[in-house]
């Protein structure tokens, strides 16, 4: 009932062949564990929209998402309004997150929302990240966006916000 497995170097390790013992409470899996795994994970469209040409910080943001276990999906530079709707519907995104730098964020989260609601997708959460006035915030707001996070917010900030809001 032991096999003998070849490691580097020659060496030789015992290995159980069926190594869980399912009657023993120290078992691979638990009930908890296996509820988890079950579960979806919160799935993020995160889009650079307009002619935007910086997105490293729509990367960073994008892997401190995935450490926090969202499942992203970045569709890169250059998006148009269009897209990232229909990417979103094709994808089953649960957030769609935009990352703008350029100063058209009132611009293109209106027409987000307009596009949003009459693609019938209303219930997904959008967030949006990046060079955004305080003064700003509040017209956001008004127009339906759901979390906005201007420049030097944290990143545990943005993670708990999606995990709160976020429909599963």
């Amino acid at each position: 009932k032991i096999l003998l497995s070849s490691k580097r170097r020659g060496l030789y390790e015992k290995i159980p062949l069926f190594p869980m013992n399912f009657d023993d409470s120290s078992t691979l899996f638990n009930t908890g564990e296996i509820r988890n795994m079950a579960e979806r994970k919160i799935r993020v469209l995160l889009a650079k929209p307009g002619l935007d040409g910086h997105d490293r910080g729509a990367k960073v943001v994008a892997h401190a998402m995935r450490e926090a276990g969202m499942e992203v999906i970045y569709t890169g530079l250059h998006q148009s309004v269009p897209s990232i709707v229909n990417q979103a519907i094709q994808e089953d995104a649960d957030v769609i997150g935009l990352s703008i730098m350029s100063g058209a964020h009132i611009p293109i989260c209106k027409k987000l929302m307009e596009m949003v609601n009459e693609q019938g997708v209303g219930d997904k959460l959008i967030v949006v990240g990046g060079v955004i006035p305080n003064k700003d915030i509040p017209a956001l707001k008004d127009i339906g966006v759901n979390g906005i996070f201007p420049g030097g917010v944290h990143f545990d900030e943005i993670v708990k916000f999606i995990g709160k809001n976020a429909a599963q």
